[in-house]
């Protein structure tokens, strides 16, 4: 059943996700979501073997490309398969597959271009086991990227994301990073081009098995944070970083001229 006519998929951007994968498949909404695509990183577990196991529709890089490198795919993908609404979500069951609907109706109003699921809102960050060092950085960085880009959202970290089909094919996803500031750098775009942004409270949960980076990677991503939201800025006063520059239209080849 589609939202509105509008054809949903799920993006499942995995790495060594065997040990959480099916428990965040079994309570995605089949009777809402047409497409689940998976692309697994060059894991070292049987992640890629679980995933066609489970029926989805499965990608695998030859090398770990990242975490912003393993979106592209997934992105890409999900447009080629002819995707309305996209929806990413972690598979190391962090966050409640059952709000795709909710996310996935947002966009369908044609209301927002990007919905994210805030671990903030509600106060489910630390209920759910977010490290209290975790949850400082994240307000703080949040706190200081609404002011550089002039949004006023309550997280910019969550890794549970919606956005329509008319915004993905309009961002130059392949001008960010492929490491794990890829998140903030699209955001900076969307917020660039225009688009709106929503929010939806979402419960989390913090586990062995769920992902997260350690304290020196954080370190790493909060300044790759930082830099991302003084991209915006500097946009304004005339000085563009590549991220948020537009491509050149690529030339026609002889053959495709009209």
């Amino acid at each position: 059943m589609m939202i509105y006519g509008l054809r949903v998929a799920v993006i499942l951007p995995a790495y060594n996700a065997e040990k959480t994968l099916q428990r965040t498949v079994a309570e995605i909404p089949r009777d809402i979501v047409d497409d689940v695509i998976l692309t697994d990183d060059a894991s070292g577990d049987r992640t890629a073997a679980l995933s066609h196991e489970l029926g989805i529709h499965t990608l695998i890089h030859d090398r770990n490309r990242g975490y912003g490198g393993n979106q592209k795919t997934c992105y890409a993908a999900a447009l080629a398969r002819g995707a309305d609404i996209i929806i990413m979500l972690h598979p190391d069951y962090q966050y409640s597959p059952r709000l795709i609907g909710a996310m996935a109706g947002m966009i369908a109003s044609g209301h927002y271009d990007c919905v994210l699921g805030s671990r903030i809102l509600g106060g489910g960050a630390l209920k759910g086991g977010m490290p209290l060092w975790k949850y400082i950085a994240n307000r703080g960085l949040t706190f200081i990227e609404n002011i550089l880009i002039g949004q006023k959202l309550s997280e910019y970290h969550t890794g549970y994301r919606a956005f329509s089909r008319r915004l993905l094919a309009d961002l130059p996803l392949a001008q960010c990073s492929d490491d794990f500031v890829f998140d903030n750098q699209m955001l900076v775009q969307i917020a660039d081009r225009g688009f709106s942004i929503g929010e939806i409270s979402c419960p989390t949960r913090y586990f062995d098995e769920a992902s997260s980076i350690n304290f020196k990677r954080s370190i790493v991503y909060g300044f790759g944070v930082l830099g991302a939201a003084c991209g915006y800025r500097l946009k304004r006063l005339g000085f563009t970083p590549a991220f948020l520059a537009t491509p050149a239209p690529r030339p026609m080849a002889p053959q495709e001229a009209v």
